[in-house]
């Protein structure tokens, strides 16, 4: 029974030298949302903080493009249908307010042209007639009722005639019925398009919705901007914005924004937004793309380098190293994002450390103890 009994000592001592060789676990989680390493974990070196930053002014960037400013455009279309005889201009040539731009032969306004003129000659009868009519009504010749009918003669032509003179003057005043429309540009600028050629038939229903010329001062534009929904709560009509293109290198010049569309883009969630700019060199030319800066002052959070917050579903997380391997799981409210910074809302004190490279260990490390 002894060599029996010394056998199962030996194999109880194996035993329980074995049970001290087991590897200790290297971290803890605490709440579902803390992890806590042990001393000396070589874990904790893959892991860096950065103290978090009070917010300051941030700049801004949105993409856009350049087009012609529509209060200081016009596209000219044809009121006739008509054969084109000469055109004045071509694009890029610089135009006066009722400058002609092109002529078109249109029978349409010869028949308004003879229309005005038969109203002319038919007022001018009337009031012969009636000149006629008055006479013999005072020499007690006529009765009173030819008087009358003579009177409204008068009226009813010079309406006529003030109507046709009206419609004729909006293509062009002339003097005879020749079916010459002249185009004119209604304001002064620069014709960036023209869209009919010499001999051209044109039709009111042919002329597309650019018009047969298109005239813009170049020298005030539009900008439109691509904003995301989550920003458009820092852009407001009346803000001043630094505009950049490749083509000015490093120069800015300074917009202004004028309107925020009402609506979202729901493939992009972003939203229009326009504004004007002053170019007097004409350096900037409409369909330029554009980089607007938009400075916002800082009303109050934190600033987080943007690589330390991670989402997980719909919610902003980051991890706060409280010292001696000890790293929480705290959910914020995110701002906007600018310069490589996310801006921090709510969820963080002013003391706080956020763990800049790491997050994802710890994460995957609190999902393992779920």
């Amino acid at each position: 029974m002894r060599p029996l009994a010394l056998i199962a000592a030996a194999l109880a001592l194996g035993a329980c030298g074995q049970k001290e060789q087991e590897p200790q676990p290297q971290f803890t989680v605490e709440q579902h949302s803390v992890v806590i390493f042990a001393a000396g974990s070589p874990q904790v070196g893959s892991i860096s903080s950065v103290p978090i930053e009070p917010r300051r002014d941030m700049v801004l960037r949105f993409n856009g493009r350049l087009v012609w400013n529509e209060d200081r455009t016009v596209r000219v279309f044809a009121p006739f249908g008509g054969r084109v005889s000469s055109i004045a201009v071509r694009p890029g040539d610089r135009v006066k307010a009722g400058q002609t731009l092109a002529v078109l032969a249109a029978p349409e306004l010869g028949v308004v042209q003879a229309e005005a003129r038969k109203a002319e000659q038919d007022s001018a009868l009337a009031q012969k007639n009636l000149a006629r009519v008055q006479e013999l009504f005072d020499a007690g010749v006529a009765p009173a009722k030819d008087l009358q009918a003579a009177q409204a003669d008068v009226a009813r032509t010079a309406a006529e005639r003030q109507r046709t003179a009206a419609k004729l003057k909006l293509y062009g005043k002339t003097d005879t019925v020749d079916q010459t429309l002249p185009l004119k540009s209604p304001i002064a600028g620069v014709v960036v398009e023209r869209n009919l050629n010499p001999g051209q038939e044109i039709r009111p229903d042919n002329q597309g919705d650019k018009g047969l010329f298109v005239v813009s001062d170049p020298s005030k534009l539009w900008f439109l901007l691509d904003v995301a929904e989550k920003d458009i709560g820092l852009v407001k009509p009346g803000t001043d914005v630094s505009l950049t293109t490749t083509s000015l290198g490093n120069e800015r010049v300074r917009g202004n924004i004028r309107h925020v569309a009402d609506l979202v883009d729901p493939q992009s969630r972003t939203v229009k937004v326009r504004g004007t700019v002053e170019t007097a060199d004409e350096r900037l030319k409409a369909e330029m793309y554009i980089v607007a800066e938009l400075r916002v002052p800082a009303p109050g959070g934190f600033l987080v380098p943007a690589r330390a917050v991670y989402l997980r579903g719909e919610q902003h997380y980051v991890f706060i190293d409280q010292g001696n391997g000890r790293y929480a799981r705290r959910a914020i409210l995110a701002g906007p994002l600018a310069d490589g910074y996310q801006v921090v809302l709510q969820g963080l004190g002013a003391n706080d450390k956020v763990v800049l490279d790491g997050s994802l260990l710890l994460e995957r490390l609190l999902a393992s103890k779920d």
